[in-house]
């Protein structure tokens, strides 16, 4: 049987697919889909010394789809400046990574086919800005 899908809610089943496998892989999660009038950070997790900012993208399963292409300059821009943000309200000296992670999956059965964590997928070039 198919199932039927919208865009918010097959990316929400993503975001949840990523964070169990953060979870599995001994990450603390510290908060889903925070939003800021700057932007929005799907996964904001830690492990060990390091607090990973992780942008989720959810495909249908086509191996010419890659996720990680969709994050471009301009969206990365937006969650260095929430992540930004965060590590100021949050006092947090904790060494930032950002991270994306591919969660593939098949639209049709809602199953998950697969999970690729691209660790430091991007950096911040310039210093942080001051809020």
């Amino acid at each position: 049987m198919t199932k039927s899908y919208s865009h918010r809610q097959f990316g929400a089943l993503g975001e949840k697919r990523a964070a169990d496998y953060l979870k599995k892989s001994k990450y603390k999660i510290l908060e889903k889909n925070y939003k800021t009038k700057l932007g929005e950070i799907d996964i904001i997790a830690q492990k060990g010394d390091a607090i990973v900012f992780v942008e989720v993208k959810t495909r249908s399963a086509d191996p010419f789809l890659r996720g990680q292409y969709a994050v471009d300059k301009r969206k990365q821009f937006h969650i260095m400046r929430t992540a930004a943000y965060y590590l100021d309200k949050k006092k947090s000296l904790l060494q930032p990574r950002f991270d994306i992670i591919e969660v593939e999956i098949d639209r049709a059965a809602g199953k998950l086919v697969s999970v690729n964590h691209i660790k430091a997928a991007f950096s911040q070039t310039e210093p942080y800005a001051r809020f």
